[in-house]
């Protein structure tokens, strides 16, 4: 298909679209005046994106998406601990689940914290522990 062609094409898509909404066939729509939601799949690999989102659809996760899930329970779990050796404990097991899903899943996984130091704390707990 041509350069021109394909301009064509989106002139007449976009002057139907304009019409319909002259005629307020868009009006009635669900979800109007709400806003969009979006998902953000730009970590799933194009390939996998349809199957995804029928298991999304079907009210399955697929298997990174549960082990983040359960990461992020573990750093909510950790923010409200306040007794120091459990946070310790905790912060090794997420530690091991970061490294396990890195190492399956082939990506790195980012922890978003307000603390600058918090993937030193973890780095400096694997080294103890290598130690032991």
């Amino acid at each position: 298909m041509s350069y021109f062609s394909t301009n064509v094409i989106q002139l007449i898509a976009e002057q139907k679209i304009e019409e319909a909404q002259s005629k307020g066939m868009f009006d009635d729509l669900p979800g109007k005046g709400h806003p969009l939601e979006l998902e953000d799949d730009s970590n799933i690999p194009e390939e996998l994106r349809m199957a995804y989102k029928i298991l999304h659809n079907a009210g399955c996760l697929p298997p990174e998406i549960q082990e983040r899930k359960e990461i992020n329970r573990l750093i909510d779990l950790l923010e409200q601990c306040e007794d120091e050796q459990k946070r310790v404990v905790e912060m090794q097991k997420l530690r091991i689940m970061i490294d396990r899903s890195r190492a399956r899943f082939k990506h790195d996984i980012r922890i978003e914290q307000d603390n600058p130091y918090y993937d030193q704390i973890l780095d400096r707990l694997t080294s103890l522990q290598k130690k032991k």
